[in-house]
């Protein structure tokens, strides 16, 4: 059976975060496992506050898994701060798994920030590069990029610019 490893925020409200991957995961045939990286309070209209997880449990919670069951996949979704990018960071960079899908969630559906100003530039330089894709949406591409994005054109443009930062591969999401 395959495996993949969820590092993302726990969603009380189930349709998000740790709780989708592993649903996702399920659904395909896949072993999930998970690496927490915040707690939220929310539900499908709000995210009413959100508690970072310290960043040696995050680290601690990766090694754990890597050190002992084999890892066919790394999804990462959010993280929050400058600091975690930098923890989840170093953690691929000793473990080396074959393939990491970064959603780099920014903004949640109902307009909560979710990563600070800080760590975009942290996720650019040292989690970008270590990605086999990459699958932002729209607002989160043009965080990324600095671009405005509306037209054909415009997708095409941001693709090539968030894949000259290091991802093997970009998803657009609409």
């Amino acid at each position: 059976m395959k495996t993949a490893l969820t590092i993302a925020g726990s969603d009380s409200g189930g349709g998000a975060g740790i709780q989708a991957d592993l649903k996702t995961f399920s659904a395909h045939g896949v072993f999930g496992m998970s690496a927490i990286t915040a707690v939220t309070a929310q539900n499908t209209m709000e995210v009413r506050s959100v508690q970072p997880i310290e960043t040696a449990i995050i680290s601690d919670q990766i090694a754990a898994i890597f050190e002992d069951i084999p890892v066919d996949a790394v999804k990462i979704g959010m993280l929050g701060s400058k600091e975690i990018v930098e923890t989840v960071a170093a953690s691929l960079k000793t473990f080396l798994p074959a393939i990491v899908i970064l959603d780099p969630v920014m903004i949640s559906k109902s307009g909560h920030h979710l990563l600070d100003e800080k760590a975009v530039s942290a996720l650019k330089m040292d989690l970008l590069p270590l990605a086999t894709l990459v699958t932002p949406n729209v607002p989160e591409a043009e965080v990324l990029t600095g671009l405005s994005i509306r037209t054909e054109q415009d997708f095409y443009k941001a693709c090539i610019s968030i894949q000259e930062m290091g991802p093997k591969a970009v998803l657009l999401k609409g």
